[in-house]
């Protein structure tokens, strides 16, 4: 069996907020465990405030965890003061290229700065380096004299890979890396992200709350609500047979022409609670059709739910008929 490249355990977060005057302590993320393996897309699903882009910025060090670790390669990751060699090796992509980006720089000069303070190349290959680097996005050297203000929100996008792409990392954590473009060009850039890992080797960690992207990009799923994750599995496990009622609701609000085979629709109802004042239980419980008197007093944990590696789901009914057929 192959080791994984990374291992999150019982990873959790905590934020201060204010609430009735004073300041309380809130978790963004409770007790995730996680494992991603080698040249793996490991997808990341769930509602605005899930605490999928806060658990993907605790991967990429930008944000330090209350509780957990994290292991990389075999080794224990630092959450602070990372080696040149480690932020190197895993590198982030975020949702909005725009903001990421220097507004007053070329595309050139971006390139640049990475490449020549990460001494990658002699400096006088760093334009042919540059240039490389945007043929990796399929973007033309041209485009290296533009500013940002001058480019498009795909090719923005791309040449924020590229900059992620010029340290040579190995994993690539994309914090809804086309949610802010538009549909056909969403399209590209999910097919750049899978030419990528198959002739860089590179592993990816996709957060989305788009589960028609994630369907056509990710090899495995993880669905969160609320700071946790409900249900895991292979991404054609969570789309044909999904046993947690959350992940049937998210599947339930995808738009279709027709009727969609396989699973019972179950939509969810209501709003996400506060994590100021979450239910007792299950958090899912208030929004749940199928909740019962148990859900309201015992928190479900993961437990595997059908014969194919990896598919667990934290529900009570997880195994029932009720969520199976």
């Amino acid at each position: 069996m192959t080791a994984p490249l990374l291992s999150l355990r019982q990873v959790s977060v905590t934020f201060a907020s204010r609430h009735g005057g004073g300041r309380i302590k809130v978790r963004a993320v409770d007790n995730v465990s996680l494992e991603v393996k080698p040249r793996e897309i490991v997808g990341i699903v769930g509602e605005s405030g899930s605490g999928k882009s806060t658990l993907a910025r605790v991967i990429a060090g930008l944000v330090e965890p209350a509780a957990g670790e994290l292991v990389f390669d075999s080794a224990d990751l630092p959450f602070r003061k990372r080696p040149v060699a480690l932020r190197r090796r895993i590198q982030m992509v975020f949702q909005d290229p725009y903001s990421s980006l220097d507004p007053r720089m070329t595309v050139r000069q971006q390139l640049a700065e990475v490449l020549s303070v990460h001494r990658l190349v002699a400096p006088r290959a760093i334009e042919a380096a540059s240039s490389a680097l945007l043929e990796q996005v399929h973007l033309p050297a041209s485009i290296l004299d533009a500013r940002p203000r001058q480019m498009s929100g795909g090719q923005r996008q791309r040449v924020a890979i590229a900059r992620s792409l010029a340290v040579q990392p190995d994993l690539l954590v994309a914090d809804e890396p086309v949610s802010a473009l538009d549909v056909s060009v969403q399209a590209g850039i999910v097919r750049l992200f899978a030419e990528l890992r198959r002739k860089l080797g590179l592993t990816l960690v996709f957060i989305a709350h788009d589960l028609a992207v994630v369907r056509h990009l990710c090899d495995r799923v993880a669905v969160m609500y609320m700071g946790r994750i409900v249900e895991t599995g292979a991404t054609d496990a969570i789309f044909l047979a999904p046993c947690h009622p959350y992940t049937r609701a998210l599947l339930a609000a995808i738009p279709r022409l027709r009727p969609a085979g396989g699973a019972a629709q179950l939509p969810a109802t209501g709003e996400p609670p506060s994590l100021v004042r979450l239910p007792s239980g299950c958090r899912f419980r208030t929004r749940c059709p199928l909740a019962f008197a148990t859900c309201a007093e015992t928190e479900p944990g993961l437990v595997s739910v059908s014969d194919q590696e990896w598919h667990l789901a934290a529900c009570h009914l997880a195994a029932s008929a009720e969520l199976t057929n």
